[in-house]
């Protein structure tokens, strides 16, 4: 491999001997590891050595060290210390995201073509450090980073984790942890679930009810097919500028966030706060049941249309990202069947069947997002394919073609419909159910089966191997109402994930992973993460 002969070349010429008996656990795996003898003495008289280009990084390195050594080390602008370098030449070998990682006895350096690049090699040197480094500072501590050399990058460009806030509100501080943990294991895509049935929970200023209504719903489901409730109400949503601070958050970070406004199903609480939304005309609050429910938006109706647009032109001002994400799942079509207005749509347009007009819905929707210069996502379902047993096979006979600008992201039915999308030109993020789902227990989706996924299916044609982007992972919370019960059923899965995303399948040693988790497991101790033990 080119990286590794440039990074080994450069570790011989620096005169440090090479040793095969290093252990470096990193998660996720890095691409190439060359150990050495000898190690960097970390002391709170460290300086980071930083450009103008690479502050930022430096600055929040800077934040890192001070946890242990109780006040941050100096950022300078020469000199040795710990070294932050742009370096354009390094985009032909490691891409926008890979970065070189030299530790050498005097110094540390950290190289690469963009500072995503450079953030990530010092997620590589934090995980170098014991685990228990960045907890409770101190004078006088030090840590020994042992001398190695690293070359890594990327093997997928859309690593995702999606939480679903709108079952049950989690608040700020709770999607800043998980962003923390995404960025320390090279994650860059956080897919937020912000609406559904259950509960709308972003603020949109031109129609305030959907979150003085449509935050808040008087009980909550306790257990799955039960009469059962929680038997207390349950609401929370997100201000504009609470979700300016996640987004400077995650900036900083390197991770992207793609909202997620689900339409033309999953609209309950929207309708109840504006029930001229609505198909059926029977939705009068948000429900406090799970599973699929009848009512959606009324899509024959102009000023259904212009509420969408109006909604989505406001997560637009709000997202730097490019990519929304409109949902488009498990749209239950006998409200469309039995609504004239519909069925009066479906003649107008020669349609025929409901999902052919979901298709020409999501292609208007589609135009809107294509011409303020972003890009429209959605589960497949926006493809027509029928993927549910209780559909009626009428129901997705199609003559409509999504447009091709679509992002798929494939969660349900046949594998086959991955290799049917990629040749048919779409791009696809695969975020298959039986493989993906957090909220699933574990022996459902044991750790192992989690490490085990591939992103791009056995028997597709190397050809469209470029249109698999990558891969998400789901943590739905339809019966994960807290952070406790969340984070026991993301972690240690989501660091499986990580390496799901980032290191080269023939790279991939599960045995080797389990060993590297056992310090993955004590930074979660120390930070009071909780995490399941074990494979079921």
């Amino acid at each position: 491999m080119k990286t590794m002969k440039l990074i080994l070349a450069f570790f011989l010429l620096a005169g440090i001997a090479v040793s095969a008996q290093a252990e470096i656990n990193i998660i996720p795996r890095p691409v190439s590891v060359v150990p050495g003898n000898g190690s960097f003495t970390l002391t709170e008289k460290t300086a980071i050595v930083s450009g103008e280009a690479t502050r930022p990084e430096a600055s929040y390195l800077a934040g890192i060290l001070a946890k242990a050594f109780g006040e941050k080390p100096h950022i300078k602008a020469k000199g040795k210390g710990i070294e932050l370098k742009l370096n354009a030449t390094l985009k032909d070998s490691l891409g926008d995201e890979g970065y070189l990682l030299t530790v050498e006895s005097k110094r540390i350096v950290i190289e690469a073509a963009t500072r995503a690049g450079v953030f990530y090699g010092i997620q590589s040197l934090r995980q170098l450090l014991p685990p228990a480094f960045e907890f409770h500072p101190g004078k006088g501590k030090s840590a020994a980073v042992p001398v190695v050399a690293i070359a890594d990058k990327p093997r997928f460009a859309w690593r995702g984790f999606m939480l679903d806030v709108s079952r049950h509100f989690k608040g700020v501080d709770v999607v800043k942890s998980m962003l923390d943990q995404m960025a320390l294991m090279k994650m860059n895509v956080f897919h937020w679930h912000l609406t559904d049935d259950q509960g709308w929970r972003i603020e949109i200023k031109k129609y305030p009810k959907l979150t003085s209504v449509g935050s808040y719903r008087k009980d909550t489901q306790a257990a799955r097919h039960s009469d059962k409730r929680e038997g207390k109400p349950h609401s929370g949503f997100y201000t504009q500028e609470q979700i300016k601070d996640i987004i400077a958050y995650a900036t900083a970070r390197h991770i992207n966030i793609v909202p997620e406004i689900e339409m033309p199903g999953h609209a309950s609480a929207a309708i109840a706060a504006y029930p001229w939304l609505s198909t059926l005309g029977t939705t009068t609050e948000v429900p406090v049941t799970f599973g699929k429910l009848p009512d959606s938006f009324n899509i024959a109706d102009p000023r259904v249309i212009q509420f969408l647009e109006d909604v989505l032109t406001e997560v637009f001002n709000l997202f730097p990202g490019k990519v929304v994400h409109i949902g488009g799942d498990e749209v239950m079509y006998d409200a469309w069947k039995k609504s004239k207005a519909m069925q009066a749509l479906m003649k107008k347009e020669g349609l025929t069947s409901p999902a052919d007009l979901q298709i020409w819905f999501t292609n208007r929707i589609s135009q809107f997002v294509d011409s303020t210069g972003h890009r429209m996502m959605g589960w497949n379902e926006i493809l027509g394919d029928n993927v549910h047993e209780w559909l009626d096979p009428a129901d997705t006979q199609v003559k409509q073609t999504l447009a091709k600008s679509a992002i798929i992201e494939f969660w349900k039915g046949s594998l086959d419909l991955i290799n049917k999308a990629v040749s048919n030109g779409y791009d696809v993020v695969n975020a298959y159910h039986r493989m993906t789902y957090l909220d699933y227990n574990y022996k459902t989706i044991p750790l192992s089966k989690a490490y085990s996924f591939n992103p791009i299916p056995e028997g597709l044609d190397p050809k469209y191997d470029s249109k698999i982007l990558g891969f998400g992972c789901q943590m739905w919370s339809e019966w994960i109402p807290t952070t406790k019960s969340m984070d026991l059923k993301v972690f240690p899965r989501l660091a499986a994930y990580a390496e799901v995303g980032w290191t080269p399948l023939a790279d991939k040693n599960y045995q080797r992973f389990l060993g590297a988790l056992h310090n993955m497991e004590q930074r979660w101790q120390l930070e009071g993460i909780d995490y399941h033990k074990g494979e079921e």
